[in-house]
C-alpha cells in the first residue's frame, strides 16, 4: 500500500499498475489498539467486489512502526509497516534537533528490529563548535554500529550517496519538519514533487509540508517512505522494565547488573550500567535520554 487518501488505499500492483481501493468490512490487527487498519508498506490482497477493488487481507508484517495517535490517547497510529531501513534526518542548525528526539527513533526501530541510520543535513552550515558536536555524534553512534552519515542534500554527490544507501531497500525517513525530508525525495526523483516550506525567522523551526505518510518507488526495488514532520515521537507499548532492551549498550549489561532484568539502571546498588555511566564508558547523553523515556518527559529535550 502507497498511500491512504481518506477511505481510498493507493495500492501498487504487481503488473506495477497503481489502484485504488477501499477497506471491505473491518480489519482490525490483534496486537494493538490501532487507528489506521491499512498501513503504508502493508502488502495486501485485493479482490473485485460489486464493480470496485477491494482489500480483503492484510500479509502478516515483518515489522511496522508506531507512534501514539494524535486523536486517540492510548491508540496507536502504525506509520509504515514492512521496513528494511528506518533513516532519520537530523541538522544541528535551522532547525536543531535533539538527541532526544534522535534517541526515540532509534528506540522505537530497535524496538522492531529494524536497522537504523542517522543523516546530518545542512553540513555546509556548522562552524567549529557544531562540528565538535558532530564529531561526539559519531563518538556516540560508531560503537552502537548504527552509521553517522554528514551531508549537505544540495550536493550532488551527497544525495548520490544517499541513493545508493537505500538501493533494494524500503527505507521510512522522518525527522523533524525544515530538516529535508522532501529536498532529499524530490533530488531522488523529481518526479515525487514533495511541497518544501522554508524555516522561520522567528523560531528556526521548520513548518509541516507532509501531513501524512506516503510511499514513492524509486525504481522496482527501491522505496521511500516519507513522513510527517513528527514534533514528538511518542513511544508505544515499551513499559519501563524493557526499555533498556532497546538501549544496546545497556542490553549487553542487563545480566551484569545485581538485579537482573528488574534493574532499572537509576538508583539501583550493584548496576552495571551506572558503573559504567559513571566511567564514561557509556555516553552521558544517550544515558540521560534513557532516563527521560523512562520516566515519561518530552522527546523535544
Amino acid at each position: 500500500m502507497l498511500k491512504s487518501t481518506g477511505s481510498w488505499y493507493e495500492v501498487l500492483t504487481e503488473k506495477k499498475d497503481v489502484v485504488l481501493a477501499r477497506v471491505r468490512g473491518k480489519i482490525r490487527l490483534q496486537e494493538f489498539q490501532e487507528t489506521n487498519p491499512v498501513a503504508v508498506g502493508d502488502e495486501v490482497e485485493l479482490a473485485d467486489w460489486q464493480g470496485e477493488l477491494v482489500i480483503e487481507e492484510i500479509h502478516e508484517r515483518r515489522n511496522h512502526i508506531l507512534r501514539q495517535s494524535v486523536k486517540k490517547k492510548g491508540h496507536a497510529h502504525v506509520l509504515a509497516a514492512n521496513i528494511d531501513l528506518a533513516l532519520i534526518i537530523a541538522t544541528l542548525k535551522q532547525p536543531r534537533t535533539s538527541t532526544g528526539f534522535i534517541d526515540r527513533f532509534l528506540v522505537t526501530a530497535e524496538a522492531y528490529r529494524i536497522p537504523q541510520c542517522i543523516v546530518i543535513n545542512k553540513v555546509d552550515l556548522l562552524d567549529a563548535d557544531d562540528r565538535l558536536e558532530l564529531a561526539a555524534l559519531h563518538r556516540t553512534y560508531a560503537p552502537l554500529s548504527i552509521p553517522v552519515i554528514e551531508v549537505s542534500l544540495l550536493q550532488d554527490a551527497d544525495v548520490n550517496r544517499i541513493h545508493n544507501l537505500l538501493a533494494g531497500k524500503i527505507t521510512l525517513i522522518a525527522g523533524h519538519s525544515g530538516v529535508g525530508k522532501s529536498t532529499l525525495l524530490n533530488r531522488l526523483d523529481p518526479n515525487i514533487g514533495q511541497a518544501t516550506k522554508a524555516i522561520s525567522s522567528y523560531n528556526e523551526k521548520g513548518t509541516h509540508s507532509t501531513t501524512h505518510a506516503e510511499m514513492f518507488a524509486l525504481n522496482s526495488n527501491t522505496f521511500v517512505i516519507d513522513t510527517p514532520g513528527i514534533k514528538e515521537w511518542g513511544l508505544m507499548d515499551i513499559a519501563p522494565q524493557e526499555l533498556s532492551d532497546y538501549f544496546p549498550e545497556l542490553r549487553d549489561l542487563r545480566n551484569q547488573c545485581k538485579f537482573g532484568a528488574r534493574c532499572l539502571h537509576l538508583t539501583e546498588p550493584g548496576c552495571a550500567v551506572l558503573k559504567d555511566v559513571e566511567a564514561g564508558a557509556i555516553s552521558a547523553s544517550r544515558y540521560t535520554n534513557y532516563k527521560r523515556m523512562v520516566s515519561g518527559e518530552d522527546s523535544r529535550k
